[in-house]
């Protein structure tokens, strides 16, 4: 078998959605691609939802509507992502196999009539999927439409944890594989507390609803176990299709809006990473959300261009208010993901569907049809995407890092931590924000990971640290670069045990100060600190009693428990500094604080105007300069080159509508 492609076998930027034509009669398939034509597409995502309709019976398959299908798109033009709809088992499935059934925590059994998968340990199910992807692959590997194979859908999503008989039995497989002995495994999850020594393998059971607060050493590891066993799943399939077909292999993750998987593990398992992403109505900033999510999937993918696999044109339908987008946000939204290295842009779905639970959900070709503003918009968005095709196989280079943990997160929002106001989502999105109002690009990475190419990294919530990833940021420090660790951090090894010596000891060294004791405060309560400038920073929610080492003191608590204690300290370490903020901080305050690390790391924030977002990708030759207008007013960019959707020469500054986009091509000089 030949090693996989790096890319879909497709020219230019990769444009389309969900294409569901079993909901349709054939009539409306013929008028459909003749519009996915002219709306510019090149690549649909077909089969997700379609078992019940291909293996109709247990080992019984009909693929005739399947192969009139793909021979139908491969004749217009248009390329296929070939989905397995493993994601949900059809009826006959679960009236064979009752017990393949997902469990919840409560010990409630998930129905049938929504979409989710079964157990993911069930043998059932597995042996049923392998049998599907083996199925498919055998028969479409060799078609001319199939370019690119998609596992599964969304995985963790609805259905992660499940605490079955199947479940159970696996979780104390993977225990014993961990731990080798249940010495082992008493000492890391510390069951001399409450009285919860293991004695035999068998009486270990999932995390299920106890009379209070459930071993969180054991909560962690089954929610490590529950992403193990969703890859498993994953890989079952893909190495199904991999033994007949040559083509890339992917899943669509869910960045930043789902944290059952972790997919700094699922990144090394896939071709090609996607990604889903959905604005967050309630979130009057989402577009700032949505950047989070593109920068996590070219992190996660290694910083090689990535596939968009689903957006929406204007509204969804499953959060409390689904507000609709408005003129030109579609256009911001994808060309955010493609300056910030999605080679691909494509949506959730072709054509609006009449019936289902997704039936309010915005479409590529909406209920009103080609006469609406949405469609039009797509089809202008298609032209703008085929004005990009150089664009295509650049990269992002950033020179400031954000570490992600997902199963520091896993950890963190366990019960019994000291406030409720602890939130990683909260305090990663308040730094990130600073660095996109700063106009500065960053990446996420992993505290293990070789930091070496970053001139500063952010740690704003790795409450869970081991000794080796505290080793590693010691060593990024020593070596000439800036760490800013914000609260929270550092508390607790890989087994959610504090570390010996206490808070922050694994990091005491590198940033010259240890936490003595946390002090949050109550609700409401405000406490701002002084620089030692002389500025006041406003601050609340939390404040901790810092033992200052070798660190200087920047700035001082002014009012609460720690009033006139250190709260904010920097530490020179070898050719680096370590900088530590024991407080929230307000936005001011975040800006003030950050002026200071960049002057540390040597990082220049851009000048831009304000609400103007500038993402720059780089090829061999060139430079493309993304520019996203989210303001009302119009913006005045700097800039020398080819505005490429305009066809414009810029020879000193470009104006961008208000709510507009531009690309601008410049030379790539030695030093860009």
């Amino acid at each position: 078998m030949t090693a996989p492609h790096a890319w879909p076998e497709l020219r230019g930027i990769a444009y389309g959605g969900d294409y569901n034509p079993e909901q349709w009669p054939r009539e409306t398939w013929r008028e459909d691609v003749e519009l996915m034509r002219e709306a510019g597409v090149n690549l649909v995502s077909v089969g997700i939802f379609s078992w019940a309709l291909i293996e109709t019976a247990e080992g019984e398959f009909d693929f005739t509507w399947l192969d009139e299908l793909l021979e139908l798109l491969h004749a217009n033009g248009i390329a296929v992502d070939l989905g397995t709809p493993t994601a949900s088992p059809p009826a006959w499935f679960f009236a064979a196999h009752p017990d393949a059934r997902v469990i919840d925590r409560d010990g409630r059994v998930m129905g049938f009539g929504s979409r989710g998968m079964a157990s993911h340990s069930s043998p059932a199910y597995r042996e049923a999927i392998f049998r599907y992807a083996d199925t498919l692959a055998a028969r479409y590997a060799q078609h001319p439409a199939v370019v690119l194979w998609h596992v599964h859908n969304e995985y963790g999503v609805p259905v992660g944890e499940d605490h079955s008989a199947h479940s159970a039995a696996a979780f104390r497989v993977w225990l014993e594989k961990k731990y080798g002995t249940l010495d082992g495994l008493n000492s890391a999850w510390g069951t001399a507390f409450w009285g919860q020594h293991y004695t035999d393998w068998q009486h270990i059971n999932t995390p299920t609803v106890a009379p209070s607060v459930v071993n969180p050493t054991q909560r962690l590891d089954f929610a490590r176990f529950t992403d193990h066993q969703l890859r498993e799943c994953f890989i079952v399939e893909r190495d199904a299709i991999r033994a007949h077909a040559d083509q890339p292999i992917t899943t669509n993750f869910m960045a930043n809006q789902s944290w059952t998987t972790d997919l700094w593990a699922w990144g090394r398992e896939v071709d090609i990473v996607s990604d889903d992403h959905y604005l967050w109505a309630a979130d009057e900033d989402a577009h700032i959300g949505l950047s989070i999510a593109a920068d996590l999937s070219r992190s996660v993918g290694g910083g090689k261009p990535w596939i968009l696999m689903e957006h929406s044109t204007s509204a969804v339908n499953w959060q409390p208010r689904n507000i609709a987008k408005r003129p030109g946000e579609m256009a911001r939204n994808s060309l955010t993901h493609l300056g910030r290295g999605a080679d691909g842009i494509l949506f959730f779905q072709w054509r609006a569907g009449r019936s289902g639970a997704e039936k309010f959900h915005s479409a590529m070709l909406p209920h009103a049809g080609v006469n609406s503003r949405v469609f039009r918009e797509v089809t202008a968005l298609g032209a703008d995407l085929q004005r990009l095709e150089e664009v295509q196989g650049s990269t992002v280079e950033a020179e400031v890092a954000i570490l992600w943990d997902f199963e520091s997160f896993w950890a963190q929002d366990l019960e019994w931590r000291p406030t409720e106001d602890l939130s990683h989502q909260e305090r990663i999105r308040a730094f990130y924000e600073r660095l996109w109002l700063d106009g500065i690009t960053c990446d996420f990475a992993l505290p293990g990971q070789d930091l070496s190419r970053y001139r500063l990294v952010i740690a704003p919530a790795q409450y869970l640290l081991t000794a080796a990833d505290a080793e590693n940021l010691t060593r990024y420090v020593e070596g000439g670069g800036t760490l800013l660790v914000s609260y929270f951090s550092a508390v607790v090894d890989e087994n959610d045990a504090v570390h010996p010596g206490g808070f922050l000891a694994p990091l005491r060294d590198v940033l010259g100060v240890d936490v003595e004791e946390h002090l949050p405060l109550r609700a409401g309560q405000t406490a701002s600190v002084q620089t030692k400038s002389g500025d006041s920073l406003g601050a609340d929610h939390w404040q901790e009693a810092l033992r200052v080492q070798t660190a200087e003191v920047f700035a001082t608590y002014q009012q609460g428990p720690a009033t006139g204690e250190p709260a904010i300290t920097r530490n020179a370490r070898g050719e680096g500094t370590g900088w530590y903020v024991s407080t929230r901080l307000d936005a001011a305050g975040l800006d003030a604080l950050m002026s200071a690390v960049y002057a540390d790391a040597g990082v220049a924030p851009a000048d831009l105007p304000e609400d103007l977002e500038v993402i720059t990708r780089h090829a061999d030759d060139a430079v493309f300069r993304i520019v996203v207008n989210h303001a009302d007013e119009d913006a005045a960019l700097p800039a020398i080159g080819r505005e490429l959707l305009t066809g414009t020469d810029v020879e000193d500054t470009f104006t961008i509508p208000a709510g507009g986009v531009a690309v601008i091509r410049s030379p790539r000089s030695r030093t860009t």
